[in-house]
């Protein structure tokens, strides 16, 4: 279930723009101050998430690669729930097919940069949280240092080769990587921790050249469908950053025609090019 509408292919990085990401060690939450405590009242009283996990959510980096269809529910709701530091990674600009599903942008943002228009109404949403963009694309030794950076990683992306990109990058860094995609009807959503040795990768699930990708502007896509899949990858965000049990090892599929589930297990391939032994 891939799809290109446009492509997040690796290339040099532009030299006139600085690659420089602010690390949140250099401002490290200790505790959340009154205002942060009522914000997030509700998930503070879940004795899985409790204070302790409100403030390493708040302490959390996650990097979002697409700030698409997918990318927006997954940006919206990782702001709401107060995870501190959000990196977007976006080269498009915004258009208005886009807004039928792309709903973290507005009317008003059409012509802007997909990343400037996420920021700013991210920041409306939760202004104490930080967010960080980047426009231009990298090459793989800059894409490995920015993921080095992460708590997180969230692949929202729509081509074969940005996913085969961020999987090499995150087993490299030993990265949590939570990997979605949406395409008609259906869904599919896993998580490859690779803080776990045991845990598949994105290409024991897709080898390299294993087929002709689909388009969302070529075979359509409901706008819920991606909204649920991308709510789905903000939970197992989350969980991945508080140490809860995730998809990893699994494979959900997803069917809203029918509203049918499904959770396949997902195991290491031992020929895998990338994980394999």
């Amino acid at each position: 279930m891939q799809w290109s509408q446009k492509k997040l292919t690796l290339a040099p990085i532009n030299p006139i723009i600085p690659y420089k990401i602010k690390s949140m060690t250099e401002t490290a939450k200790t505790e959340l101050n009154d205002a942060e405590l009522s914000r997030y009242s509700r998930q503070i009283l879940l004795p899985e998430i409790d204070y302790t996990g409100q403030l390493k959510l708040a302490q959390s980096h996650a990097v979002i690669f697409g700030l698409g269809g997918l990318g927006s529910p997954v940006s919206l709701y990782l702001a709401a729930a107060g995870v501190g530091h959000l990196t977007l990674v976006d080269f498009d600009d915004v258009d208005d097919s886009n807004l039928q599903r792309q709903i973290v942008h507005r009317e008003a943002n059409i012509g802007q940069a997909k990343v400037a228009s996420a920021q700013s109404n991210l920041t409306a949403l939760n202004h104490h949280i930080q967010i960080d963009t980047l426009s231009h694309k990298l090459e793989a030794s800059d894409l490995l240092e920015l993921i080095k950076t992460a708590d997180v990683v969230l692949d929202c992306t729509d081509n074969f080769d940005a996913r085969f990109a961020l999987n090499q990058a995150c087993f490299k860094a030993k990265k949590p990587l939570v990997s979605g995609a949406a395409i008609r009807w259906e869904g599919q959503l896993s998580t490859y921790d690779f803080r776990q040795e045991s845990s598949p990768c994105y290409q024991c699930l897709y080898p390299e050249n294993n087929g002709q990708e689909l388009t969302c502007s070529q075979n359509g896509i409901l706008s819920p469908v991606v909204g649920m899949v991308g709510s789905m990858q903000a939970i197992e965000a989350v969980k991945s950053l508080l140490g809860l049990p995730t998809l990893t090892g699994k494979l959900m599929i997803m069917d809203a025609y029918t509203m049918m589930i499904r959770t396949l297990n997902l195991k290491k391939d031992p020929a895998c090019k990338q994980c394999g032994e």
